[in-house]
């Protein structure tokens, strides 16, 4: 089990939803977390009812100026959790060039902007702890998923990188893949959503996972993650017959 007291967590994209769930439980086991969104507002609103020790830096992980400036004020953290990301549903007969380009620069080209910055300083100094955030949507592509689904697969796909090269080191790599969340993001969506969670939910199973030093990924809920993760091992013809 982790000893959270005293320890700094980076937890961009924690103003709402998922984020902010998941900052409340690291700050109430003890952990200082500093959260970071696009909105200052919002997030001295979050930080104002965090119940221990916290700070908010505004971030546009789309901006690398905005990302150099933020990581230089936070300065050295034992942890950085990854949450930002943006949705629009989009099938490619219906292709919105803005939003999917927005898509492919939050989700992972902005995870790119802040490992660049987080990962040397934990590869120098033999320590820390990453975790991304994949998603259910990201282990095979999905009808009305072009921009999201690709982009949370480039992102699993960056974190099994880190995680090999960094498995051997003092910085421990996490990836945790959430399904429907009930949020202001899948509440764009216009079908029914198995297995919906609340974002308590959902960051009870990533704390879960960040708790357990000797676990790498967790995808969830872990019955509705078995199509997702069974669904790479049927033959072309079979998957999209059945998923297309």
């Amino acid at each position: 089990m982790m000893d959270w007291v005293g320890k700094r967590y980076w937890m961009v994209g924690a103003s709402e939803g998922l984020g902010l769930a998941l900052a409340e439980k690291l700050n109430t086991a003890g952990a200082e977390v500093i959260v970071s969104g696009r909105n200052k507002n919002r997030l001295d609103e979050v930080v104002a009812g965090l119940p221990g020790r916290a700070r908010a830096v505004a971030v546009d992980v789309g901006d690398e100026a905005s990302v150099a400036q933020a990581a230089e004020e936070i300065g050295e953290i034992d942890g950085m959790v990854f949450l930002a990301g943006v949705y629009w549903p989009m099938a490619a007969t219906d292709w919105n060039a803005e939003q999917a380009i927005a898509m492919a620069d939050v989700n992972f080209t902005g995870a790119v902007r802040v490992l660049g910055h987080v990962v040397p300083q934990m590869v120098a100094r033999d320590a820390g702890h990453i975790v991304m955030t994949g998603s259910l949507a990201g282990f095979r592509g999905l009808p009305g998923a072009v921009g999201y689904g690709a982009s949370k697969a480039a992102v699993m796909s960056l974190t099994e990188s880190l995680r090999a090269d960094l498995w051997r080191t003092g910085v421990r790599v996490q990836l945790a893949n959430p399904g429907f969340i009930k949020t202001r993001l899948t509440d764009k969506n216009a079908f029914n959503m198995p297995f919906l969670m609340t974002p308590e939910q959902a960051a009870q199973e990533m704390f879960e996972l960040m708790c357990d030093k000797a676990a790498f990924d967790r995808s969830f809920p872990g019955l509705f993650s078995l199509v997702f993760r069974l669904s790479r091992f049927l033959p072309n013809w079979l998957y999209y017959r059945l998923f297309a």
